[in-house]
């Protein structure tokens, strides 16, 4: 039965990649991409998964631990992160409730299931009235998480982390970075805590939103296409010729100032919207994702030079039940391409055109 079924989804898989199959076979690349679940009109597991290993994704973003997503992730031999939602970190505030989450969504999927990092709580803000009610759960939940993997013995293959955001920092330049007033009750003790236990903080960085509240901004500068030095930072003559690396030293600097100087940050989400607002348009989501790729092998920041910076692009497909802005909607690799492919008048000749083609591949 399950050769059958790994037959069938190899062969509708071929249709719809098309002549490109080929070409995809033996072509890997190091990508790191959410898979997005927040639509009716996705196409089943087991098909995007195979997907994601046919365009080399190595790693992969879960936003919450859906059961039939990570069995079509058995075997796949992707690294993936699974998010804990806001709504479920009440559940987590006890340690019999954080072993259960742990035996139910992470133990039980082993070791078909590759685990990198668990995202306790997302974007968590003091200032935010949308997840303000959470602040007093995140660190409970972090810890008891923790304690549940090392009690597993897990905590070599699998980090626990929050994903947090840049609207918990201010300052500039990037050396001045530093957590908000009213956010500093709030992060330190999560910095903390990640200090004492060899923890990455995952954080959301957008170059767009900034470039949004700033338009009169070089759009080069958030596109990462610009050649010249645009920031110069006093502290050790620091030269950024990009907003991306200008927000992540931002972060570092008020993780430092916390008390997390060896503390590494992974970008769990980024991207740039194919429409929707200011300057969102398939040419330049495309441009924007190929630079952010060229970053990702690059030696890192001018604050932390010498490690290329872990990032995971937002986000495979188009959720049509996705909440938010309007530009949230159009954060996907998948059918911004087509956009660009409908404004240059290229016609796709398979009738059923998922996965056919991406920005990046």
């Amino acid at each position: 039965m399950e050769n059958k079924q790994t037959t069938t989804v190899t062969h509708s898989c071929r249709q719809l990649l098309g002549k490109n199959w080929s070409l995809l076979i033996g072509r890997p690349l190091s990508l790191r991409v959410w898979y997005d679940r927040d639509g009716n009109n996705l196409p089943i597991e087991e098909r995007t998964v195979y997907v994601f290993k046919a365009k080399g994704i190595r790693r992969m973003t879960v936003y919450d631990p859906v059961p039939p997503a990570l069995e079509a992730l058995s075997g796949s031999n992707i690294e993936i992160i699974v998010g804990v939602p806001n709504l479920q970190l009440q559940s987590l505030q006890t340690a019999a409730g954080a072993r259960t989450w742990v035996r139910d969504n992470i133990q039980n999927y082993m070791p078909g299931v590759r685990f990198r990092y668990i995202a306790v709580g997302n974007e968590v803000d003091p200032n935010n009235p949308d997840t303000s009610e959470y602040v007093g759960l995140v660190l409970p939940a972090m810890k008891n998480v923790h304690d549940a993997i090392v009690a597993a013995g897990l905590q070599n293959q699998i980090k626990v982390s929050t994903a947090t955001y840049l609207a918990v920092t201010s300052g500039s330049p990037p050396s001045q970075g530093s957590f908000k007033e009213n956010a500093k009750e709030f992060m330190e003790p999560i910095i903390r805590f990640l200090a004492q236990n060899n923890l990455p903080l995952l954080a959301n960085i957008y170059p767009y939103l900034r470039h949004l509240g700033t338009p009169q901004g070089d759009p080069r500068y958030s596109q990462l296409t610009e050649r010249d030095v645009v920031l110069k930072d006093p502290v050790d003559d620091r030269l950024y010729k990009n907003l991306f690396e200008a927000l992540l030293d931002t972060l570092y600097s008020a993780v430092e100032r916390s008390g997390g100087r060896n503390i590494e940050i992974v970008v769990s989400e980024s991207g740039w919207p194919s429409s929707g607002d200011l300057d969102a348009s398939p040419q330049n989501a495309e441009t924007h994702l190929r630079n952010l790729m060229k970053q990702d092998r690059t030696k890192g920041t001018p604050k932390r030079p010498g490690k290329p910076v872990e990032t995971y692009l937002f986000a495979m497909l188009r959720e049509n039940l996705h909440g938010g802005s309007e530009t949230e909607r159009h954060l996907d690799l998948y059918l911004a391409k087509k956009e660009k492919e409908r404004k240059l008048g290229i016609k796709t000749p398979i009738k059923n055109p998922i996965f056919n083609s991406f920005f990046l591949l």
